[in-house]
């Protein structure tokens, strides 16, 4: 097995479950929180790492602790722009040739700043980087390409952002529930309008936020929504809760692909009192997660700084959905506030779990061919095409010992 940091480096490489609001470069956040008179724990990276961005967390609040921070400067379009055109240019350092950076517009939203005006700062910084990166390329490398994924909140309230204030004060005779709903509902609908009306790639939808106690079956009017509008859907589920959070997400939701996926096989999760063979469930779910092809996004590291039961990275399920040959894709789930990037995650699952070339590189390939690409399957079986044929000559160059 090829584990050399030169060779995970210089593969083609995705990343298709990474937030933007947990992914800014330190330095930046940093800068603006100056600039914008936003007080921070620290002024010094290494202060900042001490305080506030760390390897390891005490607990779940701890670790979201960062995005207060991170979401207090990304309220201008120029903040946006200049986020987004630093997350990209990161990214293909690190070999990335496609990426879904993932964010919910609601949450940047303010009298100023539109749902219009958030989506297109960060795609013109995405937009401005991609045309720098692919400008310099040799005809036989892949280019650098980029999808958008907006999220609504599984659970939000009016303190959440100015939007949302705004939003719960407009709906006083609806529940808490039905409010969260609706403002998912508003989000899809805005998301579908613009990629229509726009050359933006929009390319999927998800739900983002606490999981326990908040369904995803409660956004099913949104996921709908997307469904018949042939936008990509992505499903935060299994990271907390159990493998029913999953079934949700692949039925009432119609998930293409699924975030985390971390407790599919936690029997002991289950809490349906309806379900007397647990074993079966999730046997059966697994087969049509896999029959199905539909892909789980994992966030190793990230999964174990949140999940305090898992005491060591081997006790994570990747090993059995291994087996149990799903597809899974690497990701980073948030660079800043987890301290990673694709090339730490891989290198983590090739030194802690045991994968065959093959396996491994299967695992590379699934996140292009699984993506929520931007254009016509003739174009994206090309894109591909060329990514595992880059792919196959880095193998080579280093079989040949270079």
């Amino acid at each position: 097995m090829l584990t050399k940091e030169r060779f995970l480096l210089e593969i083609p490489k995705t990343d298709l479950h990474v937030h933007l609001d947990g992914s800014l470069r330190l330095s930046t956040l940093i800068d603006l929180a100056k600039q914008k008179n936003i007080r921070l724990p620290s002024y010094t990276e290494d202060g900042m790492r001490e305080l506030v961005f760390k390897d390891k967390y005490e607990s779940l609040d701890e670790y979201l602790k960062g995005f207060f921070y991170t979401g207090l400067v990304m309220d201008t379009a120029d903040a946006l722009e200049r986020i987004a055109y630093e997350f990209a240019i990161d990214n293909f350092s690190e070999g990335i040739r496609y990426v879904e950076v993932r964010f919910a517009p609601q949450l940047h939203i303010t009298d100023s700043l539109s749902f219009e005006d958030v989506v297109k700062s960060i795609n013109k910084g995405l937009e401005t980087a991609s045309k720098e990166i692919n400008m310099n390329l040799s005809e036989n490398e892949p280019e650098f390409r980029y999808g958008l994924i907006v999220c609504a909140m599984r659970y939000c309230n009016a303190d959440f952002s100015s939007y949302y204030k705004s939003f719960f004060k407009m709906h006083t005779y609806s529940s808490e529930r039905e409010c969260i709903s609706l403002a998912s509902l508003e989000l899809v609908k805005a998301a579908v309008k613009l990629r229509d009306e726009s050359d933006i790639p929009i390319v999927g939808f998800d739900i983002a936020g606490s999981e326990w106690g908040h369904p995803a079956d409660e956004h099913k009017q949104s996921y709908d929504y997307a469904h018949q509008h042939f936008l990509h859907k992505t499903v935060h589920a299994g990271e907390a809760s159990g493998p029913e959070s999953i079934f949700s997400a692949v039925t009432s939701c119609h998930a293409d692909r699924i975030g985390h996926g971390l407790q599919l096989f936690r029997e002991d999760k289950i809490i349906d009192p309806l379900i007397d063979d647990k074993k079966m469930y999730i046997s059966r779910l697994v087969n049509f997660l896999a029959d199905s092809r539909i892909t789980v996004e994992v966030c190793l590291t990230s999964n174990l700084q949140t999940m305090l039961e898992l005491k060591s990275i081997t006790e994570h399920s990747l090993s059995k959905m291994l087996d149990k040959r799903l597809s899974v894709s690497i990701c980073t789930d948030n660079r800043l506030v987890s301290n990673t990037n694709i090339c730490k995650e891989l290198k983590l699952m090739t030194d802690n779990f045991y994968l065959t070339e093959k396996m491994f590189k299967d695992i590379v390939v699934y996140g292009f061919k699984r993506s929520f690409f931007y254009g016509s399957y003739s174009d994206k079986r090309k894109y591909v095409g060329k990514c595992i044929a880059y792919y196959e000559s880095i193998v080579q160059k280093y079989s040949n010992g270079k």
